[in-house]
């Protein structure tokens, strides 16, 4: 009985922290979709981006830990308003199918780019000191690197929160997702909260990817192979909501990581099986609007 409630712990723990990864990263795309109607499937490129920054920062110029994560935010950022006044907007009138072409077209591209600059192998980050060893908590001991994301994270969700539900600028996100021709005929800037808002979800990837870089090791085929459960978060979640993703990604970080501990040889199945029942259950998701 001992051994399985440490197992149960076990998972519990890591699958919070894979989890809050997983929203980190998608967060900014449940928005981006819901406020802009663009089918991105490039987001993963932007969480990849985050990861090589962090782990060339940290390589080549020494720099610190934390600065490193700052330059994963803020480089991909900026980098993603470029992308979105000379790509993205040119595409948000397009129908679906040319949006998936087009986001799929970067992907190939930031995969070739990725192996040129940094090769074909699997890229570790050079954690500090202090965030290797374990962490005591109630009498248990954890990885110390796990238990910083999870704080980490936490703080980010409540500040995310806090930016989209109690400020003019998240006041303004919610009117342009609830109803964007009318926040546009009030006076809203539709244009520059799109290009503010794809900034800010992309910048968040980035950081997610750079945070997560341990979990979700980064290679070149990083936006590929993850694409998947980013689009998972989002489905079940629902679109253009903040609650939703977290939920969603908690179910599928702590249900993943339970898959693989007790029935590896399942591998992901559950978490398609339990994908298709919600979704048919609720095809907007649990948090968003039904039809």
């Amino acid at each position: 009985m001992e051994a399985f409630l440490s197992s149960l712990v076990s998972v519990a723990f890591h699958g919070a922290a894979y989890g809050m990864i997983l929203y980190v990263i998608s967060v900014g795309l449940s928005v981006t979709m819901g406020l802009m109607g663009f089918v991105n499937l490039a987001h993963g490129v932007f969480a990849m981006a985050g990861g090589y920054i962090l782990i060339a920062a940290m390589d080549r110029f020494g720099v610190s830990y934390p600065l490193g994560l700052a330059l994963a935010f803020v480089l991909v950022a900026a980098g993603s308003v470029v992308l979105e006044r000379l790509l993205y907007s040119r595409l948000y009138t397009a129908g679906e199918l040319a949006q998936v072409l087009f986001t799929i077209g970067l992907i190939f591209i930031a995969v070739a780019t990725a192996r040129l600059l940094f090769g074909t192998l699997q890229l570790l980050v050079p954690l500090p000191d202090y965030l290797k060893g374990q962490f005591g908590l109630l009498g248990r001991d954890f990885p110390a690197f796990r238990v910083f994301l999870i704080a980490f994270s936490a703080v980010m969700v409540g500040i995310l929160w806090y930016g989209v539900e109690r400020t003019r600028w998240g006041a303004m996100v919610r009117a342009a997702v609830d109803n964007g021709p009318m926040a546009q005929s009030i006076g809203i800037n539709t244009r520059r909260l799109f290009t503010i808002t794809f900034a800010l979800g992309s910048g968040l990837a980035g950081l997610g990817g750079a945070l997560g870089a341990e979990i979700l090791t980064v290679q070149p085929t990083y936006p590929f192979e993850h694409l998947v459960y980013f689009l998972i978060v989002v489905a079940v979640g629902g679109l253009g909501s903040l609650r939703g993703p977290f939920f969603a990604a908690l179910l599928i970080g702590v249900t993943d990581t339970a898959c693989k501990y007790w029935v590896p040889q399942f591998g992901a199945f559950f978490i398609y099986v339990a994908t298709i029942a919600i979704l048919l259950w609720r095809p907007a998701g649990l948090f968003g609007r039904q039809g």
